[in-house]
């Protein structure tokens, strides 16, 4: 059920917006695409062993992280971190980040980003990312451009998730 009031809303995971990729995997959004949250941004995602969670990049505002299950490996500043369930990982504004899915099945992970006025993205060249399928075609601060090679996420029915 989702229940809206005065601004507030409650929803449960299996109930919101899902969305799919073929390179990127699924991904929940709790927020209504025509009038999105003003200040933070809140994904719930679940990545497949292998898939980014979206292309390498860097912005001008800080994005928070928690893994609640399975394994995925944070690419940040061109380095390699395996991340486990309760890690949390703070990125602050001009960090180059992106995760991918490792381990034995799907890895949930919040993601928190801060949505100030003039947000900015950068998708720099990286080869540790270029090695796991998550570098834009070129270096770009357009997201239409790093998308470019990618079909757009199309909209899905919640996955069987948790189990």
């Amino acid at each position: 059920m989702i229940e809206e009031r005065d601004g507030w809303l409650v929803v449960n995971v299996r109930e919101a917006r899902w969305y799919e990729s073929q390179a990127f995997g699924k991904v929940c959004s709790f927020e209504d695409p025509s009038q999105p949250f003003p200040e933070t941004g809140v994904r719930l995602f679940l990545l497949e062993p292998g898939k980014p969670n979206c292309r390498y990049h860097r912005e001008s505002a800080q994005e928070d992280l928690l893994v609640l299950s399975g394994q995925c490996r944070l690419l940040v500043n061109d380095q390699e971190r395996l991340l486990e369930p309760w890690d949390y990982v703070h990125l602050p504004p001009g960090v180059s980040h992106v995760l991918v899915g490792t381990g034995q099945g799907p890895c949930a992970v919040l993601m928190i980003g801060h949505r100030p006025e003039n947000h900015q993205l950068f998708y720099p060249a990286s080869e540790v990312a270029r090695r796991h399928g998550a570098e834009a075609p070129q270096p770009t601060a357009d997201p239409r451009v790093a998308y470019s090679d990618v079909a757009p996420r199309v909209a899905i029915k919640a996955p069987d998730w948790p189990r």
